[in-house]
């Protein structure tokens, strides 16, 4: 591999720069038939780099969290290091946090594509970092949240005692994991307390970029109670749906840390995008919830304005305090 491509740079920076794997370390590569390239790119500069790597390669999941084969969750046990690019996302699933338990270090890449991945990982990590760690120190401190944008959101929920997750990149420690690309702060809003309406205008999981109609979603109690906007609603509403109410309810309150990051359909990078904020549906417990289901769908909402504790934390998508 003398001469190496934009994708082999990218692959080796998360390699060696946001996993910082050692030399004794294994790596495990699971991917599917859609992300093979970016399996086999991951695999193939791993052993450049002079690491012991098995690529492993599935069928391509149905749903965002859907668990992978038990053959597959067992084998990411017995690795130190696991890169995930895959289709569907495996982020949100009992197979990662069984490993992440033992002290496997995992990096998901849901819906990653070669373009994203390139303009992904050549990010500054080091900043995004500083950024996401700083937000989560201030989230962590506040009670409650109320989010506000031009396309009509106005939705508060409760946010006391959660542990915010600062995805930064850089996952060196023993059982850190997260998305890469990534840049984001996030957490589980307290069950049972968001009330209001979000309308997704950026992007949503599983149906990529917004077009003419905006996905309005309305929600008492916690939960979703209506979604309304043409055909990508009630798509979202079918995925719901096959799941079942659990799928329904609300998730997920992050905030995007990353500025590299450019809205292009793909949810890995679309949520990361500094100057947006995302809500998801569906599983928590990998933040610290109650909600075990298998899905986990995100949507982006675009130049949010975000109180805290009725203090001003984001202006039309400028964050103030970062």
């Amino acid at each position: 591999m003398a001469n190496l491509t934009k994708l082999d740079r990218a692959s080796e920076i998360a390699i060696k720069t946001c996993m910082k794997v050692k030399k004794n370390e294994k790596i495990l590569v699971i991917t599917d038939e859609q992300k093979r390239e970016i399996g086999i790119s991951l695999h193939e500069n791993a052993k450049r780099l002079g690491f012991n790597s098995l690529l492993v390669e599935m069928k391509s999941g149905k749903i965002n969290g859907e668990e992978p084969p038990a053959a597959v969750a067992e084998l990411m046990r017995l690795f130190d290091v696991v890169f995930v690019p895959t289709a569907k996302s495996l982020t949100h699933t009992d197979a990662r946090r069984a490993a992440s338990a033992i002290g496997v270090r995992v990096a998901t890449f849901p819906g990653i594509t070669k373009e994203v991945m390139i303009r992904g990982m050549n990010a500054d990590y080091k900043a995004i970092a500083k950024r996401s760690i700083k937000l989560k120190k201030i989230l962590e401190q506040g009670k409650r949240i109320r989010v506000t944008a031009p396309a009509g959101t106005d939705i508060s929920f409760d946010i006391a005692g959660r542990t915010a997750i600062a995805s930064k990149g850089l996952f060196h420690k023993k059982g850190e994991s997260g998305n890469l690309p990534t840049g984001e702060t996030f957490l589980a809003p307290v069950e049972g307390t968001a009330n209001g309406v979000f309308v997704v205008d950026g992007s949503m999981a599983g149906l990529g970029l917004i077009g003419d109609v905006n996905i309005k979603v309305e929600v008492e109690n916690g939960f979703a109670t209506k979604i309304t906007g043409g055909r990508p609603a009630k798509k979202l509403r079918e995925m719901l749906d096959k799941v079942g109410k659990g799928a329904r309810n609300i998730a997920e309150f992050g905030i995007g840390t990353n500025d590299s990051a450019r809205l292009s359909g793909i949810l890995l990078e679309d949520e990361k995008v500094m100057g947006t904020i995302h809500i998801a549906l569906g599983n928590n417990i990998s933040m610290g919830g109650s909600f075990n289901v298998p899905i986990h769908l995100d949507g982006v909402i675009k130049k949010p304005t975000v109180y805290l504790d009725r203090k001003l934390l984001m202006d039309k998508g400028k964050l103030l305090e970062v």
